[in-house]
């Protein structure tokens, strides 16, 4: 030991200015999370493209759709115990890997059984990738900025919707369907290749685990760094700062008295976020389809709507550290499903496309705040990623059957009564969230966590 403590290394970290070396972790984890989204978001395109085809039906659709929510079940729980465990730098690189080459399998199979099967294991990578990312991301960036700098890898991640739909409307009509995979997959192994080179491992981890040694010189290499950039010499932390201890914690801690109320309110936000999510985008097609637009209009259309991801990630960085965090979510989350029934009700082209362009915004401010800045922020570090892969997971065993009801709602009642549906949740969630949320912001992670 050399005078260090858990508190120290976490000051240390907190007095950081903006660096280069924060935007190195925003470009890295960003672009982990754009790889993800873009798969999330061109498999809806794909499952239309199917249909039209004749290779699948809403009933098969819905049973990808659900293989993807259980294989990001398993990987978000996975994920926690391995990160908290093992390391996030090693989870990264196991979550990469395990995506990228599903993804590039996808692009040879033979029927949609096989589909299916690998679309499981491709959301097991895609689960565990994101609960380790978004659990990562505010051990590295201090308090007054980490609402911005995770706000920032949302948004880089949510360019992906109107890309994906993009690729879609140029690639499928000539390349087909198969070549989408076959690219995600490549890009998948290319961020594994930045997070072996250029993503060190999580000082907070480090030292949460006991390893303060490994902890001090992770900091004392990006000190160096910063004073270099910047040309100046950073002030000494020393161990009074901040009291913390080495605490190591089993997995039922998160049900714990003390952190149970942060397990609710986390895991009815993701679930709203999942829900709302797979349900409005993955069938926005399809939806069109079904009420007799072309593959080429509803692809358009479908751009055109989902303009509002960006613009929704991009409202966070802006607004994450002035606005409370608690009330936003639950208010989101109301005019959500609100806005989510009107949409619904709209049968001219230009209404659609309006108001699903604002349903989208809001939809995207909400989930870029819940996944990228509140998740990371309210659990502690030695639990950290167990706590956001059990809310992460719960939220996705909730969406593995929800499309099964989304299909028969669709096919025996009709698109109002899907929205209906989210309406009707969303409100639920927010009242949650409003009566059981904790406020994280402009907080440092070690003042949470002993609240």
């Amino acid at each position: 030991m050399n005078g260090q403590t858990v508190g120290t290394i976490a000051a240390r970290m907190d007095r950081l200015p903006a660096s280069k070396w924060h935007k190195k972790i925003i470009a890295i984890l960003g672009a982990g999370v754009l790889c993800d989204t873009l798969d999330i978001y061109a498999g809806s395109s794909i499952l239309a493209v199917l249909i039209a085809d004749g290779w699948s039906n809403n009933v098969l659709n819905g049973a990808f759709i659900s293989a993807t929510s259980g294989g990001m079940l398993v990987g978000a729980l996975l994920a926690g115990v391995v990160g908290d465990k093992f390391g996030r730098r090693k989870a990264f690189l196991f979550n990469f890997l395990i995506f990228g080459l599903a993804s590039i399998f996808s692009a040879f199979v033979v029927n949609m059984t096989q589909l299916i099967v690998l679309r499981g294991i491709m959301g097991f990578g895609l689960g565990a990738q994101q609960a380790a990312a978004t659990g990562t991301l505010p051990e590295f960036f201090q308090p007054q900025y980490r609402g911005r700098y995770s706000g920032l890898v949302g948004f880089i991640g949510n360019v992906a919707p109107p890309i994906a739909m993009l690729f879609s409307l140029l690639i499928i009509p000539i390349f087909g369907w198969r070549v989408l995979f076959a690219g995600i997959g490549i890009c998948a192994l290319l961020v594994w290749v930045a997070v072996f080179r250029y993503m060190p491992e999580s000082p907070r981890w480090c030292a949460s685990q006991g390893l303060i040694d490994k902890a001090d010189k992770l900091v004392s290499e990006i000190e160096r760094e910063v004073e270099k950039e910047k040309n100046i010499k950073l002030e000494p932390v020393f161990s009074e700062v901040i009291e913390a201890s080495v605490r190591k914690v089993p997995y039922v801690y998160i049900f714990s008295k003390k952190i149970i109320r942060r397990t609710i309110t986390l895991s009815a936000a993701l679930i709203g976020m999942n829900v709302a999510i797979y349900t409005i985008v993955n069938w926005i097609p399809t939806i069109f389809v079904s009420e007799g637009i072309s593959i080429t209009k509803s692809f358009a259309m479908s751009v055109v709507i989902m303009i509002g991801a960006p613009v929704g990630a991009l409202l966070v960085p802006v607004f994450a550290d002035k606005l409370p965090r608690r009330k936003t979510l639950s208010i989101m989350a109301f005019a959500i499903g609100g806005l989510g029934y009107i949409y619904s009700l709209q049968r001219t082209d230009f209404m659609i496309m309006g108001v699903g362009f604002l349903m989208i915004v809001l939809l995207y401010f909400y989930s870029v705040t819940t996944m990228f800045v509140y998740s990371g922020e309210i659990f502690p570090t030695e639990a950290r990623l167990r706590g956001v892969g059990f809310s992460s997971g719960l939220g996705r065993f909730v969406s593995v059957f929800t499309p099964m009801l989304i299909a028969w709602l669709l096919t025996e009642i009709g698109a109002t009564a899907v929205f209906l549906f989210i309406f009707m949740m969303m409100t639920i969630i927010a009242i949650i969230i409003a009566v059981f949320g904790v406020e994280t912001r402009s907080k440092s992670l070690e003042d949470i966590n002993e609240e």
